[in-house]
């Protein structure tokens, strides 16, 4: 119990700091935004402790099927530091900043061609930006995409290298997926696998859509633009991010679906694997 709570709230101040990361490492803070940072980091420490601490979660899916939650992670806090340190170059230029953004330019660079998502992720500066604008969004978002890249092939690496979720001999499936209920209805291998592939293609998709909806919002909430380099950050971060996690969130339930129809086959003992209850 003690290492189970010292965990949670470990995990809890990690999501404080992410949250934290742009204003920290930002300029331009207001005291107004500085408070509604502290609060938004506060509820989502309180949220995650809750759910690690908890015996039985109920909204973090595979709390016990790491490395998981720990990619997803380590990929919206790579992301967002990284951003962050490319936008601390408009006002203080470091050789890190530079070589921050020279990588994420390269990657803009080499994936900014007609339709690409790279290149309406640009679209979502304002008509008529300045150059300058221009290939700091396109760093911005090459270095994003990068992130997420890699974390989503470490992911697939785990999976067929330690045989993941089953590296630890043990899967739970109700409680590493809170959401799932099992009675709604339908076969549950059939309903995995349809969650699955709807995850897979929002995944693909979501790139190329979110840059249009943000355009298109844009008359209520303002274009976004680098003068506002905390919401710059977080918007290119979830352009990347949700993706990727959409992405991560299908493979994981196609291999649990797989795993109960291999178990269903075999008709071992649960304890051989697999804890459906």
């Amino acid at each position: 119990m003690i290492s189970r709570l010292t965990g949670a709230v470990a995990r809890g101040f990690l999501v404080m700091v992410l949250i934290a990361t742009p204003s920290l490492m930002g300029t331009g803070i207001t005291e107004d935004g500085a408070q509604v940072v502290s609060l938004v980091a506060l509820a989502a420490a309180i949220l995650t402790i809750s759910e690690y601490a908890s015996a039985y979660p109920c909204l973090y899916e595979f709390r016990d099927a790491p490395p998981f939650n720990r990619i997803r992670f380590g990929s919206l806090f790579a992301t967002v530091f990284l951003l962050s340190i490319i936008t601390r170059g408009l006002v203080e230029e470091t050789s890190l900043t530079l070589f921050v953004q020279a990588v994420g330019g390269v990657v803009g660079k080499a994936m900014d061609f007609p339709y690409s998502p790279v290149q309406l992720a640009i679209g979502m500066l304002p008509d008529g930006a300045p150059v300058g604008e221009v290939l700091l969004m396109r760093a911005m978002v090459g270095m994003a995409f990068l992130a997420a890249l890699l974390s989503l092939s470490g992911f697939v690496i785990c999976c067929k290298v330690k045989h993941w979720p089953l590296d630890s001999g043990r899967f739970n499936v109700w409680i590493n997926l809170p959401t799932f209920d099992p009675t709604s209805g339908g076969d549950v291998v059939d309903r995995l696998r349809r969650d699955s592939m709807i995850n897979v293609a929002l995944g693909f998709f979501l790139p190329f859509v979110m840059p249009m909806v943000i355009v298109e919002a844009s008359s209520v909430f303002g274009r976004v633009a680098i003068d506002t380099p905390q919401t710059l950050v977080w918007t290119v971060a979830a352009w990347a991010f949700l993706p990727t996690s959409l992405f991560m969130r299908g493979i994981a339930m196609g291999r649990v679906a797989r795993i109960i129809a291999r178990q269903r086959q075999l008709d071992s003992d649960p304890e051989g694997g697999l804890v459906t209850a």
